[in-house]
């Protein structure tokens, strides 16, 4: 049996800590205030700072990075500090644009973290869709992250990264057994490109998935502090409670922990 805290430092960024690991996900560090451009006529603007600065955090041994080429999942200023920190693992397209020590994963592909005087942690690469059917030209690969060490009572610890529930998503629970869920949703949309069209999970869906992968934790993340997110915490927190496992998400405010047993 282990412990893990997870600090939720805003949209998508959290600090996961194990055993003597320090993983970070997602990184963005950047001030509020700016607008980022996705391609193909998307843009968001930042409306929130982070809750902690890079040197609150620090050392870093690993940051998990879904993908590279949205400013809401890794901004400027977390990728000027990517070699400063330990290893990146991203997707292969990622590996071959970023800076200092990266792995670049396809999906279901695993790498390990290694050193001496800590468990290995195995990262298995999990498969995203960013968007509807056919959206992948525009929206560049995507990944999730699951987490297996020794110790893990109720299973791995996955981060699902940016996408919406599809058919490659609902396989995760039959080929790894999850015991906490680290939930992206916020409903993206753009009203430039069919402003009914989503492009990461909204809770409806969210709470499909807690179904389907029946975890011992949920926390939700990446629902709040940009423009281009149609469904905030209050809505998103209101269709989970009506989840038959309802009391396994756990909601945590940027710049706050839970220390969860895994």
């Amino acid at each position: 049996m282990s412990d893990v805290r997870i600090t939720h430092i805003g949209g998508p960024t959290t600090l996961i800590e194990v055993a003597g690991w320090r993983i970070l996900t997602d990184p963005t560090f950047d001030p509020p205030g700016r607008r980022y451009f996705f391609g193909w006529g998307t843009t968001s603007r930042k409306l929130v700072g982070p809750s902690m600065s890079p040197a609150d955090l620090d050392p870093i041994d690993a940051v998990l990075v879904s993908h590279h080429h949205h400013g809401d999942n890794l901004d400027p200023s977390a990728r000027e500090l990517l070699p400063t920190w330990g290893t990146t693992v991203t997707t292969v397209k990622g590996a071959a644009k970023l800076d200092g020590a990266v792995v670049g994963l396809r999906a279901w592909e695993t790498t390990t973290l290694e050193t001496p005087g800590k468990p290995t942690v195995t990262i298995t690469a999990t498969p995203c869709r960013h968007g509807p059917v056919g959206s992948e030209p525009i929206t560049g690969p995507v990944i999730g992250f699951s987490l297996a060490w020794e110790g893990q009572r109720h299973g791995e610890l996955w981060v699902t990264g940016d996408t919406v529930l599809h058919p490659a998503l609902r396989e995760v629970p039959s080929r790894l057994r999850v015991g906490t869920l680290v939930l992206h949703l916020g409903s993206v949309r753009f009203r430039y490109l069919s402003g009914w069209l989503r492009y990461t999970m909204d809770a409806r869906e969210g709470a499909e998935l807690i179904e389907l992968v029946d975890p011992a934790h949920v926390v939700p993340v990446h629902y709040e502090g940009w423009s281009h997110f149609q469904q905030g915490r209050a809505p998103a927190e209101a269709i989970l409670a009506r989840s038959p496992l309802a009391d396994r998400v756990t909601w945590v405010d940027p710049g706050q922990d839970v220390t969860l047993t895994v």
